[in-house]
């Protein structure tokens, strides 16, 4: 678990993080403050998952300091565009209680009004800019979605992450990712939602 990841922007990110992904709130506490003693320091939330403010009361109640700790979460779509997208750093950064977030991604792309996709990622940009999150990136996006969305930005994606593991490798996904130096994060390394569809057609 001591191994770390250099990013595009040069920040170390832990290689192997805690996700919280379906954790009740009820419980996301104790699980963050025992995954940090067990070891882990990346822990992985989201906005979608409506559990930030446990995320951060676990990471104050472990005795790991806040500086060992790498915050990831993800702002969700019905917050894109850019001014939404600032309010909803703020959100996430009052919930985790945290004044700078060390990885902010975008959930998925807004196919629907990819504007406001662009728009949001512009946001992350400034975000970074000021110094608010240490490095920014999105989620679930395809070749054709990350082509569009690097054609009207500026920072390249620190990370896609996206679903990997030995069921469905998205070898395509990955190669996008590293032709433009794009780190890819596995939300499910040990297998995943594909895996269980492909045990069911069997």
């Amino acid at each position: 678990m001591t191994e770390n990841i250099t990013l595009n922007n040069g920040v170390e990110m832990p290689a192997l993080g805690f996700g919280v992904f379906q954790t009740p709130p009820e419980q996301t506490v104790d699980s963050v403050v025992e995954a940090l003693r067990t070891g882990y320091r990346l822990i992985d939330t989201a906005a979608s998952y409506f559990n930030e403010r446990e995320v951060g009361e676990g990471i104050r109640q472990s005795d790991v300091d806040r500086s060992e700790a790498f915050v990831e979460t993800k702002l969700w779509i019905s917050d894109y565009g850019y001014d939404e997208a600032l309010h909803a750093f703020d959100k996430s950064a009052g919930k985790l209680g945290v004044d700078q977030i060390d990885l902010l991604l975008l959930h998925q792309p807004l196919t629907s009004d990819f504007d406001r996709t662009v728009a949001a990622y512009k946001a992350l940009e400034k975000l970074l800019e000021d110094g608010k999150v240490r490095a920014i990136g999105v989620s679930n996006f395809m070749p054709d979605a990350l082509e569009r969305l690097l054609e009207r930005t500026d920072v390249v994606p620190a990370v896609n992450q996206v679903e990997v593991h030995p069921y469905f490798t998205q070898p395509e996904v990955q190669a996008a990712n590293r032709e433009h130096g794009i780190l890819t994060q596995a939300w499910s390394p040990m297998g995943g939602i594909t895996s269980y569809r492909g045990d069911s057609d069997r």
